[in-house]
């Protein structure tokens, strides 16, 4: 019998049935998953776009250009027209709200109430003045408040305001103007033998009217009436007191009062600028004449508020003036910026006829002899439009309280009503990104500021504040966050023993759960009065710990090795523990030596007194401090792994050469994982960018530009947080805060797509370690 019979192994067949089904079925999930995988990130990428779309969907109706074009009833434009049985010059022009009835006084004192589309007259009122008189000069107080006076040739004054009184019998709406006299019927008198009335100024307020004026011998007149009410009666009574201010040296062509009712202002046809001060009106003083053009004066309007002064001459340029405080914290006249035409439809020099002020927005229109209308916007300091509407010269211009309409007229008499689309002037490059000289402030400034209590105010909407904010709050929470993420995560993932990896690491991780809301309430109730009270303790800290843990290190080494090597490897990282802790217990009462012998006692009063470092209780430190505690787990769960991720042969090889263990971190193992590294600082600064609540919570939300750390700041992400709910919806204050939206979701992108880029690199660099 053979002995070596070899036993055949049996043969494998790899086409059964069941293989078959099983590779199909496989094959099946790979391709599913593939697909799956695929359209997720398809969904991702069409989400992030969606948003991008979305966003400048809000945003590009900022830039649409203005329009003006005929006013269309019915569907059919409006045709020019003239009044029946008014031929005379208008000395002024308005619009109600609802753009239906217009108002036209003229030369001779009559109020003509009529249909702005049609002409039609509705009212004729012939404003109450004594007979044989002549309306010699006309002011206009404000179109909100709706009160002007007729200067008469006798020296007397008629004051008037016209009204609108709306009613929907039958529901139809019915709107009824009128005219009254809320001084009185009788004219008042701005002074015994003042004569003609050549120049008049008028200011309406809550205790009384201002009025000046001026005849034919450049004298001026100023009429105060105060309003006193009978406490018995209910009654109000009118009291008069009448001054004289210092004559003129020429014969002004616009007086004016400002709404404080203390500075008047009065120009002659040469351009020069004469101030009163009638803070003390029994002893005026002239504070100061400017020349405020080369040229000839044309118009003279305040802008919305009665703070800018416009004055347009016959050379096509408009100057904005308002005071401002000087050195000598004195109030002067400053020339704030010029507006020239700038469009080839009329010449940069062809004179300017007439000025028409928006009623609610800082805004002005412009019209000159060839009837070329032209828009600005005084804040951006910008031109809107400029539009032919006509070729006669526009002798009057009135916008509609809506700046949706403007109602003009040439020298024909002409009437002419148009549509105007202009919804948000006040937005221009300038205006976002560059300094802009506001009313009220000694110089341009970036400034962020979308409401106020009153309607006057000039909105400003600077976003470099919040800009800088928001860049000003990653940086400091990223100065906290990336050593002590980068540093724990390279002893976690290199030095330290397993199983306290094993404990350490999901702890850590477990910190990126914490509710953001939940750290900004704590630094801003808990953090942020620590910080304040303990100042001198948190610097003291800063320097002692590491100082002494470096102090501990070196003691530790100088151990006999018999004793160390009693702990076990990757466990160094325990004897920390408490020696951070006395470390921290050691801070308290060297912080109170150290303060008491630099700084007086008191870190925070010495640096406000001494450095001139103002101290806001929310400020960029308790920012760094709150938000570095909420990037940390982030930038140290990527770089961790990223480290750990090296591969153990190239450690080990660098080790079997004679490498130490810090050369090998250095050399071999830093390099490799630096594209994990770089990719984790950032996500991080990401997240600092885009962190809402902390900041929100644990700053004065004060949108100042201070690189002082204990200043508080407002970044992009808290403003839209914060005013997106009392935001207009369609208004230039929602869209520009979609345009921050827009801004913060560039700035992510742009410095995302930056970091793969570095990080692509790193990894082709190092990828052959």
């Amino acid at each position: 019998m053979d002995t070596n019979t070899h036993t055949l192994a049996p043969e494998l067949d790899f086409d059964t049935p069941a293989l078959a089904r099983h590779r199909k079925f496989r094959a099946l999930k790979e391709r599913m998953t593939t697909s799956a995988v695929g359209a997720g990130g398809m969904c991702v990428i069409v989400a992030i776009m969606l948003i991008f779309i979305y966003l400048l969907y809000e945003v590009v109706p900022l830039f649409k250009a203005a329009e003006i074009s005929q006013w269309e009833q019915f569907g059919k434009p409006v045709q020019a027209y003239t009044l029946e049985g008014s031929n005379t010059p208008a000395v002024y022009l308005t619009l109600e709200e609802q753009n239906e009835v217009a108002l036209k006084i003229d030369t001779v004192g009559n109020a003509l109430f009529f249909d702005a589309a049609t002409g039609h007259i509705r009212k004729q009122v012939e404003i109450n003045r004594p007979a044989n008189t002549e309306v010699s000069s006309f002011a206009l107080d404000s179109e909100s408040s709706r009160v002007f006076a007729l200067g008469l040739d006798n020296g007397q004054i008629v004051v008037a305001k016209h009204n609108y009184k709306i009613s929907y019998p039958d529901d139809i709406r019915t709107i009824a103007p009128s005219i009254s006299y809320p001084y009185g019927e009788t004219p008042m008198e701005i002074g015994a033998d003042f004569g003609e009335i050549k120049h008049l100024a008028v200011r309406n307020g809550d205790d009384g009217l201002v009025l000046v004026g001026s005849n034919k011998d450049q004298k001026l007149g100023l009429l105060i009436l105060s309003k006193e009410e009978n406490f018995m009666t209910e009654e109000v009574e009118l009291s008069s007191e009448f001054y004289k201010l210092p004559s003129l040296t020429s014969e002004p062509v616009k007086l004016l009062i400002a709404p404080d009712m203390r500075w008047i202002y009065a120009l002659d046809q040469a351009g020069n600028l004469s101030l009163f001060d009638i803070k003390d009106p029994q002893n005026p003083q002239l504070q100061a004449v400017h020349k405020t053009t080369t040229g000839q004066i044309t118009d003279v309007g305040f802008l919305l508020g009665g703070t800018s002064l416009m004055i347009a001459d016959d050379q096509g340029r408009v100057t904005q003036w308002f005071l401002v405080r000087d050195q000598d914290n004195q109030w002067d006249l400053k020339k704030v910026r010029s507006f020239n035409n700038d469009s080839s439809q009329g010449s940069p020099t062809t004179p300017l006829s007439t000025l028409a002020m928006e009623h609610r927005r800082k805004g002005f229109a412009t019209a000159d002899n060839q009837g070329v209308v032209t828009l600005y916007s005084a804040t951006a300091g910008n031109q809107v439009l400029s539009q032919q509407l006509t070729n006669e010269n526009i002798r009057s211009m009135a916008f509609s309280p809506r700046a949706n309409a403007l109602l003009t007229e040439d020298d024909q008499g002409t009437l002419s009503f148009w549509q105007v689309d202009n919804k948000h002037p006040e937005v221009s490059w300038a205006a976002l990104w560059q300094e802009i000289w506001y009313e009220g402030y000694d110089k341009p400034d970036f400034v962020w500021q979308s409401s106020a209590a009153t309607n006057d105010f000039e909105p400003k909407y600077s976003l470099m504040p919040l800009a800088f904010g928001t860049l000003k709050a990653a940086i400091y929470a990223m100065l906290m966050a990336t050593p002590l993420a980068i540093c724990g995560a390279i002893y976690t993932a290199y030095f330290m023993a397993p199983a306290l990896r094993r404990k350490i690491k999901p702890f850590i991780e477990l910190m990126e759960a914490l509710p953001t809301v939940i750290l900004g309430f704590l630094a801003g109730l808990w953090l942020a009065p620590f910080v304040e009270t303990n100042l001198a303790s948190i610097f003291t800290l800063l320097l002692v710990v590491p100082i002494g843990t470096l102090v501990f290190a070196y003691f530790w080494s100088q151990i006999p090795d018999d004793s160390s090597w009693q702990l076990p490897d990757g466990w160094d990282a325990a004897l920390l523990i408490p020696v951070i802790i006395l470390l921290v217990w050691l801070s308290m009462p060297l912080s109170t030596g150290i303060e008491n012998l630099f700084f007086d006692g008191d870190l925070r009063t010495y640096t406000t007194r001494e450095l001139g470092i103002t101290y806001d209780q929310r400020n960029a430190l308790v920012v760094g401090l709150a938000m570095g505690f909420a990037v940390i787990p982030t930038i140290f769960s990527i770089t961790e792994d990223a480290i750990f991720s090296v591969p153990r042969h190239l450690t080990e090889g660098s080790l079997a050469l004679g490498a130490t263990p810090w050369q090998t971190l250095t050399r071999v193992v830093l390099p490799t994982a630096s594209p994990g590294i770089f990719s984790a600082l950032m996500i991080g600064m990401g997240r600092a960018v885009g962190e809402t609540m902390i900041v929100l919570m644990a700053t004065g939300n004060t949108p100042i530009m201070d690189i002082n750390i204990f200043e508080g700041m407002r970044t992009l992400a808290a403003n839209i947080a914060v005013e997106m709910p009392e935001s207009e919806v369609g208004s230039s204050h929602f869209r520009i805060l979609f345009l921050a939206a827009l801004v913060l979701f560039m700035f992510t992108f742009v410095v995302n797509t930056l970091a793969e880029v570095v990080r692509q690199h790193l990894r082709q660099k190092y990828g052959s370690l």
